[in-house]
């Protein structure tokens, strides 16, 4: 399988006055075009420095990065940006849509950024709600829907650009455990369908619906495993 991303010794620092902490020490993954792979951690373990390099939100301060066959570890903002804007599709945990307009105009968004003539980025916008089921609800504004309804409203969004990568950063974190399980049944249709998916979680039934997940501790790997893909129930939640 060809690789969609490989890290070779990647290092990020951040300094706070004289203080120097290395949040990540000497990572080296690879993930396979078309796998779906879990990141886990607890707090501190790295885990969201490693989505925000992932992401391109941020770039290692050593190391090799090189997505899709990009050198991305030593591009500049503008750069970074573009490959953000091409290449990968984010969910968050807390949605981040813009509250005063529609669902059909969030997703269009990241198609107006890139410069997609109005008629291509319409008929993506409601191809890709369609696809997540949510054409009938796309002149609502995110205050009109549920937790579950937003999320796949994100979802579409994430998708619209047509990305090499989907990075979503605990996608279920803020809903209960039933809505939670269906945003993880699209995330594995998505999968089927040949994309590259990467979620990020602290909750082991979230991970166990990749094949794989990498356990993060102190900024270093410390256990790359493969899962039956036969996830335990999630905890109930009062």
């Amino acid at each position: 399988m060809e690789a969609m991303i490989t890290m070779q010794s990647i290092v990020k620092e951040y300094r706070t006055g004289e203080v120097v902490v290395q949040a990540l020490r000497g990572v080296d993954l690879e993930v396979e075009r078309g796998e779906l792979l879990a990141i886990m951690g607890p707090s501190g373990s790295g885990k969201s420095t490693l989505m925000n390099v992932i992401g391109c939100l941020d770039r290692p301060t050593s190391g090799q990065y090189v997505l899709g066959g990009v050198d991305v570890s030593t591009l500049d903002d503008n750069e970074l940006a573009a490959i953000r804007n091409r290449k990968i599709g984010f969910v968050f945990q807390t949605f981040n849509l813009l509250s005063r307009t529609d669902c059909f105009h969030n997703v269009e968004l990241p198609l107006i950024y890139g410069g997609v003539a109005r008629k291509v980025r319409q008929e993506r916008a409601r191809e890709m709600l369609d696809k997540v089921g949510l054409s009938h609800r796309m002149r609502h504004h995110p205050n009109e829907l549920s937790g579950g309804e937003r999320q796949r409203v994100a979802i579409a969004r994430a998708l619209v650009n047509e990305p090499q990568i989907i990075l979503a950063d605990e996608p279920t974190g803020n809903l209960d455990s039933k809505t939670g399980e269906e945003i993880l049944r699209i995330f594995r249709a998505l999968h089927a369908e040949g994309r590259t998916m990467i979620l990020v979680t602290h909750e082991r039934y979230v991970a166990e619906h990749a094949a794989r997940i990498v356990h993060l501790l102190d900024g270093t790997i410390a256990e790359d495993e493969r899962t039956s893909q036969r996830p335990s129930q999630p905890p109930r939640k009062e």
